[in-house]
């Protein structure tokens, strides 16, 4: 190594890389060097990404630019594809060019989970991600587009599919995407002379037996009876068995015609994780301690989806993968590497479940806040606001700040800009499919 000073690095950009990385830098200062290994410049808030992919925020305010959040720490636009730990090394591949090694004295590893695509016929051809900024503007443009169809064609068959629209997963982020788009294409139809609100049908698809299964079944239940009353058919305990030429086919018998399918259900651990010499678990993620330090191991730390972070508030049950887990915990990650550095001891994770909020549309939430539930517009408020308080920089929260305030003088903003060519990133494990439209509403 060529500094004195030890070197930490981090693998990965999402929750738990960018505020692990922003609290060893707030501590540190000029103690240790810092390198930031991610395939992409940017970090995607995640949160906000419905309301990007119906237009009530730019899309280039809910990305995060690294190198300007992170400054002073060594920004690195590679993927990680392998960790050899008994070697302290990382070895990074660049877009262009060949891979080469970084050593390191302390390994941060949060490359965080992908979208789990099982082996159904036609879902590759035809089903949208719901991941990255890019999909959400994909999704935007092909669900305007739908309209457009529907407004256009004579032909009965062909109106009924584009009007039909099949949302599978029921997590956060099927929900919210399902809700914010459900109400933006209601929005719409006053613009159009032959598509009304009651000829849209929107469908949730989700194995399992409630939706939201990962928080409080009160807050499943409250989005569930929303989502009802405002005609959306939802359907539980049911999987998706083929999508060949956007012919949908349910394991409970019904077949249908669907000219939109978002496909939101399962994630995985990073495969990355698989090309190191790191525990893990059954599952795939890393075996990591209640300090967060990979199992074994003194100086690797782990957090976020990618790793089995035992809860110390559910009898060791690993945490849920969601977004205040993984914050919580890279921050807490990163004050206990400082006192290991400094000589002193690290701290058990453990964080006591607050609640969780939901947005289902414009002034529609659920939220669930220590043991009181709301609905509606409070639950709506409650998420704009815990939401803008905890996306990083004073610019992007400013710059979300004025597209609500903007959005709170206008109609919601039904312009459809095309041109989102196909894009695939395995480190990311989700795909943009292209949507080549262009409508203005």
């Amino acid at each position: 190594m060529t500094s004195t000073s030890p070197r930490i690095v981090i693998v990965g950009g999402g929750f738990a890389g960018l505020f692990s990385a922003r609290q060893l830098q707030r501590r540190l200062r000029r103690e240790a060097e810092l390198l930031f290994v991610t395939p992409r410049n940017f970090m995607t808030y995640q949160p906000f990404l419905a309301e990007a992919a119906t237009g009530t925020l730019e899309p280039r305010h809910v990305v995060i630019p690294l190198r300007r959040v992170l400054p002073g720490v060594e920004v690195l636009s590679a993927r990680a594809t392998r960790v050899a730990h008994r070697d302290h090394c990382v070895t990074v591949q660049p877009s262009e060019g060949p891979s080469y090694d970084v050593s390191y004295d302390h390994l941060v590893l949060a490359v965080g989970a992908v979208t789990r695509l099982p082996p159904i016929p036609g879902l590759e051809e035809c089903g949208i991600g719901f991941k990255r900024a890019e999909e959400a503007i994909a999704l935007r443009n092909h669900v305007l587009s739908r309209l457009d169809l529907a407004e256009t064609t004579r032909d009965a068959d062909v109106r009924r599919c584009a009007l039909t629209f099949v949302v599978v997963g029921g997590g956060f982020a099927g929900i919210e995407a399902l809700g914010e788009l459900e109400d933006m294409t209601r929005s719409a139809c006053r613009y159009y002379r032959h598509v009304r609100p009651a000829d849209l049908q929107w469908m949730l698809v989700e194995l399992t037996g409630r939706i939201l299964h990962d928080v409080g079944e009160g807050v499943g239940r409250r989005a569930a009876a929303e989502l009802s009353r405002r005609g959306i058919d939802l359907r539980l305990n049911t999987r998706v068995e083929s999508a060949v030429d956007r012919r949908i086919r349910l394991s409970d018998g019904t077949e249908f015609n669907a000219g939109t399918l978002v496909w939101t259900a399962g994630v995985q651990p990073h495969p990355m994780l698989r090309s190191t010499d790191l525990p893990l678990d059954e599952k795939g993620r890393v075996r990591v301690g209640t300090d967060l330090r990979v199992v074994g191991t003194e100086d690797a730390w782990s957090a976020g989806d990618c790793a089995a972070v035992p809860d110390l508030t559910n009898r060791g049950v690993p945490t849920p993968p969601t977004a205040q887990h993984a914050v919580r915990q890279a921050r807490h990650l990163a004050d206990n590497l400082v006192a290991v550095l400094r000589g002193e001891s690290a701290r058990p994770y453990a964080h006591r479940y607050a609640g969780s909020i939901a947005s289902l549309g414009l002034h529609k939430g659920v939220a669930e806040l220590y043991g009181m539930q709301l609905g509606g517009l409070p639950a709506w408020v409650l998420h704009r606001t815990y939401h803008l308080t905890q996306i990083p920089t004073i610019n992007r929260k400013v710059r979300i700040g004025l597209d609500w305030a903007l959005a709170s003088l206008f109609r919601r903003d039904l312009v459809s800009l095309g041109g989102v060519r196909e894009t695939s990133d395995s480190s990311e494990g989700t795909e943009v499919r292209p949507h080549e439209h262009a409508a203005v509403h």
